[in-house]
């Protein structure tokens, strides 16, 4: 293990909050843990979609430079990119989300590549688009609200071609049954010339000879988002998360 978070604190030298508008996200995502979106306590991370009850200005933009739109939603999403960044291996989140399957959730546990240029860019080499090399997409946990409760989909995203915005969805994915109210592990391996999702151990999902299309170090994100505008917000919308850890494998 050379990486280990078991949210005793939030470590500032392992995570920092980012801020960004993505796939069309109806909340906005805040700093610092405002209005209850990020609270460590009880030795757990909890992020959360919190209504405000009125709209406020959103300081989120997309990579192009489009501003949010005002919204009374507010959200939570933090990274170790510039803090936490490895080169295979094998990662896992220990987590929960209760109440799965209300309309609009869409809370994930997933990878970036290390040369993303999504912000915050902090180094200089941090000039790739998604998907590209250097910014391929590895969604360990991404539980869409649209399928109902307790499933999940794993899958990664690539681009070889060199084009940005170019990554297939549904090519490399995988839709899996699970008790989401149940703290479960969640994992992703290099493993030779393959990658592997786990859960509680157990391989799920290998897809063979994808392990070259990942060589870059990856980062990694846990946020909770709002995907369908109109659709409510309720106090029960939490991702709990007892741990996250990377092991450097041989």
């Amino acid at each position: 293990v050379d990486f280990f978070d078991d949210f005793d604190t939030f470590n500032h030298e392992n995570w920092q909050d980012q801020l960004l508008w993505v796939n069309n996200e109806d909340q906005c995502y805040v700093r610092e843990g405002q209005f209850g979106t990020r609270e460590v306590s009880e030795g757990t991370l909890k992020l959360r979609v919190v209504d405000l009850g009125k709209e406020r200005v959103c300081f989120n933009w997309t990579n192009d430079g489009k501003q949010h739109y005002p919204t009374q939603f507010v959200a939570g999403r933090i990274t170790s990119k510039n803090r936490k960044e490895f080169v295979g291996g094998r990662w896992t989140a220990r987590l929960r989300v209760p109440n799965s399957g209300e309309d609009g959730m869409f809370p994930a546990w997933w990878l970036l590549g290390a040369r993303n240029n999504e912000p915050p860019v902090e180094e200089q080499d941090e000039s790739v688009c998604w998907p590209v090399v250097g910014s391929g997409e590895v969604d360990i946990f991404e539980h869409h609200s649209d399928g109902g409760p307790d499933h999940y989909a794993a899958r990664i995203i690539t681009n070889d071609d060199g084009e940005c915005g170019g990554g297939d969805w549904q090519a490399n994915m995988q839709v899996n049954r699970a008790t989401l109210s149940e703290l479960h592990d969640y994992s992703f391996e290099w493993s030779g010339n393959d990658v592997i999702f786990r859960l509680d151990g157990e391989d799920i999902y290998r897809i063979e000879n994808a392990a070259a299309k990942l060589p870059e170090p990856f980062f990694a994100i846990l946020n909770f988002a709002k995907i369908k505008p109109g659709s409510m917000v309720s106090e029960r919308w939490v991702m709990e998360v007892d741990w996250v850890k990377h092991e450097a494998l041989e």
